[in-house]
């Protein structure tokens, strides 16, 4: 399936939806998003894991945000900087004194940091020595890089709101306007750069259905108390998607079925080659998922392993 198609299917049916994946049934087109890019290959949340989803065929590409000291949204996936960037060593003194670790452990919240000091960062190295030098992005650098390849679509996640909220920082207002200033509401854009945002917090999602109402929204969850017939059909009158963690699905094959017959797509999280499953190979585990269980859509950190058919 092209990347152009799935563009096509955004404005197809009921205004617009949620990629090819709300097409459903045996033979609808399964979507493939790269996780925090091609996240097994290359550091997440870098240009270099970006720019080798896109050319491992991505159907979307997933930017997690969080917001800067100076309200700018920056590609990261956790609260904090120290895990994926050298922060404790550029900055050991500017740890948070009111966010901690599970066990104490000093953190660096992102939030606590400027545009310019995060970019000081090295965001490679943790990886491997050759991506040394590799920066966070911010999204509207990520939103460049992308929209240099027409049908690619962008999946971001905003990333904690409570935490903003609770800072005072409208992390959801920054993100609808950045959207309503690069016009990516419109059909014409959702043609050429496909949008669909994603969160755990559902009054989020709920919020943007009345803010961004032309961009498809998935909800996310790893809570078996948001999959029953009552939160799904609560969920349907806001979102066009729910993104269970893929333990739920195999927990409760039945899901499917349920979200489809309410007009759901079901996207499943996350597919890695890494990680140690009942199943021979991540592609055998994603195929599984996409052509027994039926789900719609799936993030994997190996686009290039997804089992197009």
């Amino acid at each position: 399936m092209t990347s152009l198609r799935v563009a096509s299917l955004l404005l197809t049916g009921l205004g617009v939806l949620v990629a090819g994946a709300l097409v459903r049934g045996a033979d609808a087109p399964k979507m493939l998003i790269a996780h925090r890019g091609a996240s097994g290959y290359a550091p997440e949340h870098t240009f270099a894991s970006y720019d080798l989803a896109i050319q491992q065929k991505a159907d979307f590409v997933e930017p997690d945000l969080a917001v800067s000291k100076d309200g700018v949204l920056v590609c990261l996936h956790d609260d904090t900087l120290e895990r994926t960037t050298n922060v404790e060593e550029v900055f050991p003194d500017r740890y948070s004194h009111d966010v901690k670790g599970r066990n104490g452990e000093k953190r660096w919240v992102a939030n606590d940091f400027t545009v310019a000091e995060i970019k000081r960062l090295d965001a490679g190295s943790w990886v491997d020595a050759k991506f040394r030098g590799a920066q966070v992005p911010t999204w509207d650098e990520m939103l460049a890089r992308v929209q240099q390849h027409p049908g690619v679509g962008v999946y971001p996640e905003l990333k904690s709101p409570p935490l903003y909220t609770a800072r005072g920082v409208d992390m959801a207002k920054i993100f609808v306007d950045s959207v309503k200033q690069h016009h990516l509401d419109t059909p014409e854009s959702l043609k050429r750069t496909p949008v669909i945002i994603q969160s755990f917090d559902r009054a989020t999602i709920k919020r943007m259905s009345t803010e961004l109402p032309t961009v498809p929204r998935v909800f996310l969850t790893s809570d078996e108390g948001d999959i029953t017939d009552a939160q799904l059909k609560d969920l349907a009158t806001f979102a066009q998607g729910i993104a269970p963690e893929k333990k739920l699905i195999a927990a409760h094959p039945d899901l499917v079925r349920r979200a489809h017959a309410l007009g759901l797509t079901v996207t499943a999280w996350t597919f890695r080659a890494d990680e140690k499953t009942a199943y021979a190979s991540v592609k055998d585990e994603m195929a599984k998922f996409l052509y027994d269980f039926g789900i719609d859509a799936l993030f994997t950190n190996n686009p290039d392993q997804f089992p197009r058919r």
